[in-house]
């Protein structure tokens, strides 16, 4: 009966979640669109305040020192970009029912379909004006190719599972669609200068994964949809800014390292401190949750794009 409703008329039923899923993707990008411009605005008030107050100099160079990095700087940049995750194993337990791996799934990053790739970051340079440090929030995606056949291994619905089979035959759906979120504090290096103008740079951190976990695991009646807590996560980039007066234009790469492990609570989450909050409730009463857990290591590249406001501008010479 299970198997029926998953892959008969539930697919017809199952499109009543995706109102609030599309609300949520427009709200994200909302969100994310409105923070990018409020940035940009910063910006450009920045770089007019910048115009006016020297308008009596406007026909003399900016001076290098005017430009070129300080200690005790600080930055607040926004930034999009393009991932890819490689493909990954997922694995699925749940005592006595599932303990199958699904291999080599397929991601999609899909960065400019709702809800956008987006990123935010608060930089401080230390006094040396060559170290540093960064918190760093990447909004990502990690969407499951359901056409795709996969290689199967180990138990599935107590039986052992087929080698082979299409991943929308065991699972209805999993992704991350609306967060493959990673929060990391990250420090910064500045390498030797290509120019007044170009400054490179290179980073390391570490944090954790904060997911929107999306999985619906074929056969059972309901889906997981919330914000966990799902790990830790390492980033490393290199990058390089583009300085002026008082703003900065970040190209950088990173690469990313994520090991999954999500509670498959099969509930319906809200917000995100809430979602939170229950997953840690639930872990401090020692309650398992009724799905099992589903876990992956994600793996991706990112090229990235932004633009940062800088708080101390250096004073220009008269």
């Amino acid at each position: 009966m299970h198997i029926a409703r998953s892959f008969g008329w539930a697919h017809a039923t199952r499109r009543a979640p995706t109102s609030p899923s599309k609300t949520r993707a427009r709200l994200e990008t909302l969100f994310a669109t409105a923070a990018l411009a409020a940035l940009a605005a910063s910006v450009t008030m920045a770089q007019m305040s910048d115009s006016s107050g020297t308008s009596a100099a406007s026909s003399a160079p900016t001076p290098p020192s005017a430009i070129a990095p300080h200690g005790g700087e600080m930055m607040f940049a926004g930034y999009t970009g393009v991932p890819y995750t490689y493909p990954s194993d997922v694995r699925v337990t749940q005592s006595g029912v599932h303990d199958f791996t699904a291999k080599g799934v397929q991601w999609e990053g899909r960065p400019f379909k709702n809800p956008i790739y987006y990123g935010a970051r608060i930089v401080r340079w230390f006094e040396s004006g060559r170290t540093g440090a960064m918190l760093d929030f990447i909004h990502s995606k990690t969407i499951g190719r359901l056409s795709e056949e996969v290689e199967l291994t180990g138990t599935l619905n107590g039986a052992p599972a087929p080698e082979r089979a299409v991943l929308r035959d065991i699972f209805e759906r999993v992704e991350a669609s609306h967060g493959h979120n990673m929060l990391t504090f990250t420090g910064l290096l500045r390498l030797p200068s290509l120019g007044f103008r170009l400054h490179p740079y290179v980073g390391l951190g570490a944090g954790v994964s904060l997911p929107h976990a999306e999985v619906h695991v074929a056969g059972r009646d309901t889906r997981t949809y919330e914000y966990q807590v799902a790990g830790p996560v390492t980033q490393t980039l290199i990058g390089i800014e583009i300085r002026a007066a008082r703003v900065s234009y970040l190209f950088e790469y990173k690469f990313t390292l994520a090991p999954y492990r999500m509670p498959l609570t099969e509930r319906d989450g809200t917000l995100l401190i809430f979602d939170l909050w229950n997953q840690f409730s639930e872990w401090m009463s020692g309650e398992e949750p009724p799905g099992g857990y589903a876990s992956t290591n994600l793996v991706s590249h990112q090229g990235i794009a932004g633009i940062g406001i800088r708080s101390a501008p250096a004073a220009i010479a008269p």
